[in-house]
C-alpha cells in the first residue's frame, strides 16, 4: 500500500484518489449495488424493498418504526417507502389492536412467495462476490461490519 511509509506513518506527499479508501469502498459499493439492482430487478423488486422484506419475513407485523429503526431508514422515507410497497402488493398495514393509531405491516401472499427465490437469488450473489475475493471474503464481510458499525447476528 503505498499510503504508508516505514514506521506505519502517513506519507506527506499527495497520494493518488486510488489510495483513498473512501473512493476505494464508494467503487467497490457501486459495483456490488449495480450487481444487487441487477439480481433484484429479475423480481421487480429494490433493495431497500428487498431489505424491508428481509425483515418481515424474520418477524411479522413490525411498525414503521420498528423497520426503521432496524434499517437505519428515516420514517419519512419508511413512510413512502411501506405506502408504495403496499401499493405493489408486497405488504398490508393493519391497525395495532392495542394502538389504533400504529400501523402494523404485514406481508401478503405475494410477499411471502418472494421469500425463497429472493433469498436464494441474494445468496448466489454472495457467493459469486465471495469467491472473486477467495481466501479474502470471510476477513472483507468482517472487515466490512466492523468500519460499519454492523454487530454480527
Amino acid at each position: 500500500m503505498r499510503a504508508f511509509v516505514a514506521g506505519g506513518h502517513l506519507s506527506a506527499s499527495i497520494l493518488p484518489i486510488e489510495d483513498c479508501i473512501s473512493f476505494l469502498l464508494a467503487k467497490a459499493s457501486q459495483q456490488v449495488t449495480r450487481r444487487f439492482r441487477e439480481t433484484l430487478a429479475k423480481y421487480d423488486v429494490t433493495p431497500v424493498q428487498y431489505a424491508v422484506l428481509h425483515v418481515l419475513w424474520e418477524k411479522q407485523g413490525l411498525s414503521s418504526a420498528d423497520l426503521s429503526s432496524r434499517l437505519l431508514i428515516d420514517s419519512a422515507t419508511m413512510t413512502g417507502l411501506v405506502l408504495r410497497m403496499e401499493v405493489l402488493g408486497f405488504v398490508i398495514r393493519r391497525p395495532d389492536p392495542e394502538d389504533r393509531r400504529v400501523s402494523r405491516i404485514h406481508l401478503t401472499t405475494q410477499g411471502l412467495r418472494l421469500r425463497k427465490p429472493l433469498i436464494k437469488a441474494v445468496a448466489e450473489l454472495n457467493r459469486n462476490i465471495a469467491e472473486e475475493l477467495g481466501d479474502q471474503a470471510s476477513a472483507f464481510w468482517t472487515s466490512l461490519r466492523q468500519l460499519g458499525d454492523v454487530p454480527s447476528l
